[in-house]
């Protein structure tokens, strides 16, 4: 018999009607962690830092435009209305954003490809060298050097290919403590070298 897509001309009505062509993807392990309503879960330190980032004059309170002002890094073309959506209470504290985020049912939602997403413009299934390096002069790090860039590839790049996928973007953000130690110590360095 022949073969075609799984399926085989010498297999039984039954037999193939049993058995799919198409992987089942409800076999693989979801890589999002979920809280207990199925949603997201959120680290309440992970929203913290994410909170302070937001809080760019240290009020704490968030306003449309610090949104703007950190998120404009990464959307270009996000319009005003969507920051006044987004933060729609004007005191919108680190409470306000924890009630919003930690009961969420968001269910078919991996924020990490998402986020992906966004150093990933061409969807290549790899980092985009030059869109980190502009995210990171756009966030204030100065000029990223090609050594800068080799160390950030070689501090997220986990199974060793010399690109950044998903899979090892999701281990850099899983395992952000360290990354995020590494990153200061890379931020601390590209300073005392610009300095001399």
């Amino acid at each position: 018999g022949f073969q075609l897509g799984g399926w085989s001309s010498d297999m039984s009505e039954e037999a193939a009607s049993s058995k799919s062509p198409v992987k089942d993807e409800s076999i693989e392990e979801d890589p999002v962690p979920r809280n207990e309503l199925g949603g997201v879960y959120v680290d309440e330190e992970e929203l913290k830092a994410a909170f302070d980032f937001f809080d760019i004059h240290k009020k704490g309170v968030l306003t449309p435009a610090d949104l703007k002002q950190r998120l404009s890094v990464f959307y270009k073309n996000l319009p005003a209305r969507e920051y006044k959506f987004l933060i729609s209470e004007p005191d919108f504290t680190f409470n306000t954003l924890k009630k919003l985020l930690v009961n969420n049912e968001l269910k078919d939602f991996d924020p990490v490809k998402e986020a992906f997403k966004v150093y990933d413009p061409h969807e290549t299934g790899y980092v985009d060298i030059e869109v980190l390096r502009s995210i990171f002069v756009n966030l204030g790090f100065g000029e990223v050097t090609n050594e800068d860039v080799a160390v950030l590839i070689e501090t997220a790049d986990v199974d060793g290919d010399g690109r950044i996928s998903l899979a090892d973007f999701r281990k850099m953000v899983t395992n952000s403590k360290k990354v995020e130690a590494d990153l200061e110590t890379l931020h601390e360095s590209i300073l005392s070298v610009k300095k001399k």
